[in-house]
């Protein structure tokens, strides 16, 4: 009986669901935003720029595409890991927009196409939320997906200062 307990909260964990267990190095799912991702104004938090300096060294650069958990606008207390672009860095906290490879997204305001990549393993096209910015803690990052094309990074970036007042 303790084994199935030991594989249902594993099993828990790994789907996101309740606490962690006690050797995992996943962030803790709390109520309300999680602890290591926030969100910040749509706008460009003051003082901050968007970079372009992608370092595959192991730490997350503006630049590269990193897999962490978002919350769900709808209830924060729940999320998905998704992949992120990181478009700017205060020390270790990296300000990142989330992607989707919904096709719904073509078209809504707010998103830009980026086509596919090397983060999506089935080459799917994505997009990118403009209006969301997340602010992540550098340890809640779960991986590095990819280096974005800096010809990508500068039409996104040509978006962001045209209509949402980056710099």
């Amino acid at each position: 009986m303790a084994i199935v307990a030991s594989i249902m909260a594993r099993m828990n964990d790994l789907l996101g669901r309740g606490r962690p267990a006690a050797d995992s190095t996943a962030p803790r799912r709390t109520r309300g935003l999680s602890k290591t991702v926030k969100l910040a104004r749509a706008g460009p938090p003051r003082g901050r720029h968007l970079l372009y300096s992608p370092h595959l060294d192991g730490r997350a650069d503006p630049g590269e595409i990193v897999w962490t958990w978002v919350p769900f606008e709808e209830d924060y207390s729940q999320g998905k890991d998704r992949p992120v672009l990181v478009v700017g860095r205060s020390g270790t906290t990296l300000l990142g927009l989330m992607m989707s490879s919904s096709a719904a997204r073509d078209g809504q305001q707010g998103w830009y196409a980026l086509g596919s990549g090397p983060w999506d393993h089935e080459e799917r096209p994505s997009w990118v939320r403009m209006d969301r910015v997340l602010r992540v803690k550098e340890h809640g990052i779960r991986r590095e997906g990819a280096v974005l094309s800096r010809a990508r990074f500068d039409a996104l970036s040509k978006q962001l200062r045209m209509h949402y007042g980056w710099q």
